[in-house]
């Protein structure tokens, strides 16, 4: 028996706990998640505790998913990330207000690269008021 996201693509370049753990769920349900890391990786990827060297918190929010590593404020990484995304179904981001604007990977501009996209931003403070340009973490979101 199928799940019930068996052919769904998501792109997922979040990071922390938020978008990552959306992202591991649409996997369990049988979406084919792609997580798409900076070259330093993630910052759960530096988070303890570790065993046999990695991160356990990457782990347990990223199971399920296929790795790739590119640097979207690169020319070439900005093609590959573009060229991923005109193949998904679905775009998970958490950045800061405006990052995805400076990447020319916000909203508007994926919907003309793939108008059948669902683009899911998350944000800790939201995108208007005083605190919506600063960065945050789920524990202080919540």
């Amino acid at each position: 028996m199928g799940r019930p996201l068996d052919g769904i693509r998501v792109i997922d370049v979040s990071e922390g706990a938020q978008g990552p753990w959306a992202g591991a769920l649409l996997g369990d349900l049988g979406a084919d998640v792609i997580k798409v890391e900076r070259p330093q990786g993630e910052m759960m990827r530096h988070s303890g505790p570790t065993k046999r060297g990695m991160a356990l918190p990457i782990a347990g929010m990223n199971h399920g998913k296929r790795q790739v590593v590119l640097d979207a404020k690169e020319v070439e990484g900005r093609q590959a990330l573009l060229s991923l995304i005109s193949t998904a179904d679905v775009f998970l981001e958490n950045w800061r207000r405006g990052v995805a604007e400076r990447l020319d990977v916000d909203y508007e501009t994926l919907a003309t690269i793939n108008p059948r996209l669902v683009y899911a931003s998350a944000s800790g403070f939201g995108v208007a008021g005083k605190y919506s340009h600063k960065a945050t973490v789920d524990g202080i979101s919540q």
